[in-house]
């Protein structure tokens, strides 16, 4: 960004602590504060973590039970190191001893899996009673260091599910009996802790993580946030939209959206609210964008990798079928942005004070790495794990390039230090999915559940969508996304699957809803955050994130009652068809919300408009023309009227 831009943003708003606001609204923000020799020690830890893993995704070929569970083990070592007991706890090189005895046995409980793994194999279900409780010491490490990086949710659900298996889902009339049976399957089987979240994390995950940490460095984020500036600062109310653009670029490389809308925030919050927006719609423009950017492709956070396994279809194809709907997501907030400058009469940044394209163009090597990424994947040309290894490699090369950026050796470890924190968060959160998921399995109440919703919605598709994004928003509060999908993908996206809506169609609906979790009151995190930068009301800053993100309320609708919107089973007329009317309906949606065209809007006009765009946004040739028609009618009625007054 130019400095004249940079000014803008430097005002009082600029005061805001951002590390105070991350800490408050990001529980990965509390660590242990290490340095001197203990500080040089644990980042060694953490570096060799990342290097372990990147070598254990390219050339490991010795047992999967090996590679989980040295993988857990070490998260749960990192975990204790880096998160303390207590929030806010920064005392310098501390550990208590509870936490150092916490470490050991938790470490040590998932390397005695890893260093007896075969013996473990072969032994089948014959466990002896000290097998038992290094598998719940194992388990309770697990929930603790997750308590402390994730947070209290997500611990309730689980809690809940491992409450019913051992009272009332397990057949074994001796509670012992259930206790042996129900560790067993957790800790020692792939039906738990084990199972899909953390084979993936281990195997692909963790490598996008750290090729995110590589990319950050590069300082492509800066040069996001210069080419949203370009393309968007001059028009009306230019810095909400370059906040729609850099946040949805940023936040599809960093994947947290309580961290982009604080790190981008920071600048794009107070240069919005400098240009005339309100407070409270400067803090949701930032936070509906920045958690928008997990459904952007092409890295779309972890939950895209989870997707692709849990589902059996390549990751290429994720990616393809998510690009209109997340282009409809940004274009509601895009059009809304819109509309709100020209009824306030906004201006955009001064042509002197951007920066000058032709200056700009000089980095455009820095999307090589993204692009070349993508074009390794969506070709087949190689695995996933391999494609992001070369990514980070890449992601060195261009930043030579660059003086500024340059990832010299100290930035190496800081690349590989950052990414191993980061995926402690991942790691764990999926660990305890992996609890939910094999407490369900193991009891069957997978099929009493979708039986139960089945049976409430009396087969009417609509109200089992209604309860399904009910869960979703509710056991993403305060969840992050990863484990919020992995819940709803073992519980809801079966019971869509069963009422006949494509397997692709239902993990995406249960995904987009965990998602908009993080901007939902009234634990909307990514909105609150956004209210702290720009000193808003955060409930009133949550309620409007939740008006601007409408399209992610209505589109998984869409894609699970017409999947064409997802490209399943359409031509390319098809396709061209449902975009054109989609982005219309969008408009009508956003315009009819917002109240504004030509000039205010009238209640009914509104209604009309908000009617005709949900009827457009619905692919059918009949609702598509009337839909039209509508929005046609409002627009010249609009129109008239402003004739009229002038």
């Amino acid at each position: 960004m130019s400095k004249e831009t940079m000014n803008m943003a430097s005002g009082t708003d600029m005061n805001t602590d951002v590390d105070a606001v991350m800490k408050k609204y990001d529980r990965e923000s509390n660590q242990r504060t290490w340095t001197g020799k203990p500080g040089i020690i644990v980042k060694a830890i953490i570096v060799a973590f990342s290097l372990w893993c990147i070598y254990v995704t390219l050339f490991a070929t010795f047992l999967e039970e090996i590679r989980l569970t040295s993988f857990m083990a070490l998260i749960i070592l990192m975990g204790f190191l880096v998160y303390p007991a207590k929030k806010g706890d920064n005392r310098e090189n501390y550990m208590p001893w509870y936490d150092i005895v916490m470490m050991i046995l938790g470490t040590g409980a998932f390397l005695y899996y890893t260093f007896n793994a075969n013996a473990i194999i072969l032994q089948g279900t014959r466990f002896q009673p000290y097998q038992i409780v290094i598998g719940i010491i194992g388990i309770l490490a697990l929930v603790e260091v997750t308590r402390r990086c994730v947070g209290i949710p997500i611990l309730c659900v689980a809690f809940f599910f491992v409450v019913y298996a051992l009272s009332f889902g397990l057949t074994n009339p001796e509670f012992f009996g259930r206790v042996r049976y129900f560790v067993r399957n957790l800790f020692y089987t792939k039906e738990g802790i084990f199972s899909t979240p953390v084979n993936v994390c281990s195997k692909y995950i963790v490598v996008f993580i750290i090729f995110g940490a590589f990319l950050e460095r590069t300082g492509i984020s800066n040069f996001f946030i210069q080419l949203a500036n370009c393309v968007a600062g001059r028009f009306s109310g230019g810095p909400a939209k370059v906040s729609v653009i850099s946040s949805a670029l940023c936040g599809m490389v960093s994947g947290s959206s309580v961290g982009n809308t604080v790190t981008t925030g920071s600048v794009t919050i107070p240069m919005m609210k400098k240009t005339g927006y309100k407070a409270e719609f400067a803090g949701a423009v930032e936070a509906a964008a920045s958690t928008g950017g997990q459904i952007m492709p092409p890295i779309m956070g972890a939950a895209a990798f989870l997707m692709a396994d849990f589902i059996g279809v390549p990751y290429s194809s994720i990616l393809g079928r998510a690009i209109l709907p997340a282009i409809l997501y940004f274009a509601g907030i895009f059009i809304t942005v819109h509309l709100e400058a020209k009824r306030l009469g906004l201006s955009g940044i001064p042509k002197e004070e951007l920066p000058k394209f032709k200056l700009l163009v000089r980095k455009i090597y820095l999307l090589l790495p993204l692009v070349m990424l993508v074009v390794w994947v969506s070709g087949n040309y190689m695995t996933m794990q391999r494609a992001a290894s070369f990514a980070i490699v890449l992601s060195i090369v261009v930043s030579l390039f660059d003086k500024e950026n340059r990832i010299t050796l100290p930035k190496f470890f800081d690349a590989l230090e950052a990414g191993g924190k980061s995926t402690i968060t991942v790691a764990t959160a999926c660990g305890v999915a992996g609890i939910i998921s094999g407490s369900i399995t193991m009891t069957g109440l997978a099929n009493e559940l979708i039986n139960g919703i089945i049976a409430v919605s009396n087969n009417h598709l609509i109200i089992a969508l209604f309860l399904t994004m009910l869960c979703c928003i509710v056991l993403g509060m305060g969840v992050p996304t990863t484990a919020n999908y992995c819940i709803m993908a073992a519980t809801c996206a079966p019971i869509l699957i069963r009422m006949g809506v494509p397997a692709l169609a239902a993990h995406f609906f249960v995904f987009y809803f965990g998602i908009v979790a993080d901007i939902t009151p009234p634990v909307a995190l990514a909105a609150y955050a956004g209210s702290a930068i720009a000193k808003a009301n955060p409930m009133k800053t949550a309620f409007n994130a939740s008006r601007l993100a409408i399209a992610v309320f209505i589109v998984p609708y869409v894609f699970c009652f017409s999947p064409a919107l997802l490209m399943i089973d359409t031509n390319a007329v098809e396709v061209i068809r449902i975009v054109i009317t989609s982005f219309i309906g969008i408009f009508g949606v956003a315009a009819g919300l917002e109240g504004y065209l030509k000039k205010e809007m009238n209640p009914l006009q509104r209604i009309l408009f908000v009617v005709a765009g949900l009827m457009l946004i619905f692919p059918s040739w009949i609702t598509d023309i009337v839909g039209i028609v509508l929005i046609a009618a409002v627009i010249i009625w609009q129109y008239a009227e402003a004739a009229k007054k002038a």
